[in-house]
């Protein structure tokens, strides 16, 4: 009888469920009521069916389960150190190290990690080839999975200098290229997002931005990182991440590049608040469960306190089991590719990924990314995209659960900051107006700041 069971029902076509629909909307428009349009001028239907599907991609999803990383800035090395080892033991399978200065001795840094199969990070928001020189021999003397995380372009878009010049920064990345094996190339585009910018414009300007890097570091072809911020569209935001490996791939076959990228997913701050600030965990969970399903290799949660508190090990500890409960108890690691043969998240990855790619030859056909980050080009179509969503926010369509919907009056947080929770004015002499992450909710929340007691 189980074999027979669904002998017992037609198939219903895409026609036949669109006729049922206009029947019960009883005369009123099917597209003004049904079909509604997102920031990035995608028209979401309200059903998607098989007999409608075209589609005309083969993704190369990431068939490892996604790595829980724990982000450590290093201060102090032993302490630091002594943190890597007890988040390790705390359920932590990665390892980001931010280093503030070359003056970091590696080996005390890494003193007692186990290094067999845990992967670690070394983001350098500074360039030197001695420094990268370290990380290399530590690597290879103790076959060490390491990656360098090293992004001048990155650089230029958040602070609006080099770290020295575009000539003087890729002549160190190409000396960098010819002396070390460790990874070191890091596209870091959750800035784009977290300032504002829709998919369309986050997926470009990242192909955009990889892409000066394959025409200006001669020795290009080994394991390239991208960061990507995300945020609660959670479809959307699952298909983004796969029409990002999918360009990647795209573009990196054009230069005969043989690596997928490891792609480092973090919940965006733009939609993160003050007040009600337990909301922001049940913000980061959906958001982190997007980025299992759009196929993160690494995934770095963020605390839900990170806005107003200094790193603390509750914070960090609620944000890792966050994910530990997705992994272990949720079983999001299970299955590889889970949203293959999704009708409505394949259509979504297919537009996004054109509509991406017609961007990215736009910014090409104009000069290519730096280019327009200098003539101010890529700032003013964040700055307009960054002002349709505020307008949204601001007139109560974009919700904010405890903020612009249901807040609570009673809520008071002048007395708990640590961290100043807003964009900071300091104005200098820069080579391009750097990229400005901003949240949504700012003004509203310095607003009930000065009204509080």
């Amino acid at each position: 009888m189980a074999d027979n069971l669904f002998d017992a029902f037609e198939p219903v076509s895409s026609k036949q469920w669109k006729q049922q629909i206009q029947y019960e909307l009883k005369g009123a428009d099917y597209n003004e009521n049904l079909v509604w349009e997102s920031l990035e001028g995608i028209k979401v239907r309200p059903f998607y069916h098989n007999d409608e599907s075209e589609i005309k991609y083969t993704l190369k999803g990431n068939n490892t389960p996604f790595s829980i990383l724990q982000n450590i800035y290093v201060h102090d090395v032993a302490l630091s150190n002594k943190r890597a080892i007890d988040t390790l033991n705390r359920g932590a399978e990665s390892i980001r190290f931010t280093i503030e200065n070359e003056g970091v001795i590696l080996a005390d840094l890494m003193q007692n990690l186990p290094l067999e199969n845990t992967t670690y990070f070394f983001y350098l928001p500074f360039l030197s080839i001695d420094f990268v020189n370290q990380i290399n021999e530590f690597a290879a003397k103790n076959n060490a999975n390491c990656y360098i995380q090293i992004d001048p372009i990155g650089q230029l878009t958040k602070d609006g200098n080099w770290f020295g010049n575009l000539e003087k920064d890729f002549e160190k990345l190409n000396a960098i290229s010819n002396k070390t094996s460790v990874p070191f190339i890091t596209i870091q585009s959750g800035i784009y997002q977290n300032a504002g910018a829709n998919m369309v414009q986050q997926l470009a300007y990242t192909l955009a931005h990889i892409n000066e890097y394959f025409n200006r570091i001669k020795n290009s072809n080994q394991p390239i990182t991208i960061e990507v911020s995300v945020g609660t569209n959670y479809f959307f935001e699952i298909a983004k991440l796969r029409a990002l490996r999918l360009l990647f791939n795209t573009l990196a076959a054009e230069y005969n590049h043989t690596f997928d990228c490891h792609i480092i997913v973090t919940p965006t701050k733009r939609n993160k608040t003050l007040y009600d600030y337990n909301v922001n965990m049940l913000r980061t969970t959906t958001e982190c469960m997007s980025a299992v399903l759009g196929g993160a290799n690494s995934i770095s949660n963020l605390p839900y306190d990170a806005l107003y508190h200094k790193d603390n090990e509750f914070g960090d500890r609620i944000a890792r089991n966050q994910l530990l409960i997705l992994k272990h108890e949720s079983y999001f690691d299970k299955v590889h590719n889970p949203a293959d043969g999704t009708y409505y998240i394949e259509v979504l990855t297919e537009q996004l990924a054109q509509k991406g790619l017609l961007l990215f030859k736009e910014i090409e056909e104009n000069g290519g990314f730096i280019s327009q980050l200098i003539e101010g080009n890529i700032q003013k179509k964040i700055s307009e995209s960054a002002a349709k969503e505020q307008e949204l926010f601001d007139s109560g369509k974009e919700v904010l659960l405890g903020t612009n919907k249901y807040p609570n009056k009673n809520d008071k947080m002048k007395h708990d900051l640590e961290l100043f929770p807003f964009v900071k004015q300091n104005p200098r002499k820069t080579l391009i107006i750097p990229i400005i992450e901003k949240r949504l909710s700012e003004k509203l929340e310095q607003e009930r700041l000065a009204q509080e007691a």
